[in-house]
């Protein structure tokens, strides 16, 4: 098969293609247990197509996840470099919530992964941000309540969203009901907690 969609053809360009195939795959079956055969066959091409596209497993789980990293990383220095302040709080709990929603299955795939694979560059970058993450949201001299909200806050929103993937027995509600309702919770479990960095 060619590397490339027949001409005239409505399929998504191939890379496209072979990262969204690979994302469900990552994050449904694991890294460790996808091949580049499995995604090749998924999406119609030969393991060669893949391979045009991307020299390796771990050059395609790059592509798959960087995005996501980056966008993380954007969240992130905007509200690092904010004054502390309940707006600027409430503006970084609105945009982690987005960031969530947007790349669900990237987080599920670094968060549950993570461990296992941070010899990988990519998935090592997630890890650091998420390192890098929970020492912004509570200051080492934080009292442990402290720690315990922006956790619970923050991860089970992460939690919450990417269990949904595995343990649901339907899907998720809309997106806009799920920001909503994440914001409300988070902000309410931060309420209490001064706005510190």
């Amino acid at each position: 098969m060619s590397s490339d969609a027949p001409s005239g053809s409505s399929r998504a360009r191939p890379s496209d293609e072979l990262r969204s195939i690979a994302l469900d795959q990552f994050s449904s079956v694991g890294y460790a247990g996808t091949s580049l055969q499995q995604i090749a066959d998924v999406a119609g091409y030969s393991k060669s197509s893949v391979l045009y596209h991307f020299a390796s497993k771990e050059a395609l789980l790059d592509a798959v996840l960087t995005p996501a990293i980056d966008e993380l990383q954007r969240v992130m220095a905007i509200w690092l470099s904010a004054r502390p302040s309940e707006q600027s709080r409430a503006a970084f709990v609105e945009s982690f919530v987005g960031f969530l929603l947007r790349y669900r299955l990237e987080v599920h795939t670094f968060i549950n992964q993570g461990a296992a694979l941070e010899d990988v560059p990519v998935v090592a970058r997630a890890n650091a941000l998420i390192a890098r993450l929970s020492d912004a949201v509570s200051a080492a001299d934080s009292s442990l309540e402290t720690k315990l909200r922006f956790g619970i806050a923050l991860g089970g929103a992460a939690y919450t969203l990417t269990a949904g993937l595995t343990y649901a027995d339907s899907a998720l509600q809309p997106d806009d009901e799920l920001r909503e309702a994440l914001i409300r919770i988070v902000s309410e479990l931060l309420s209490t907690v001064p706005p510190t960095r």
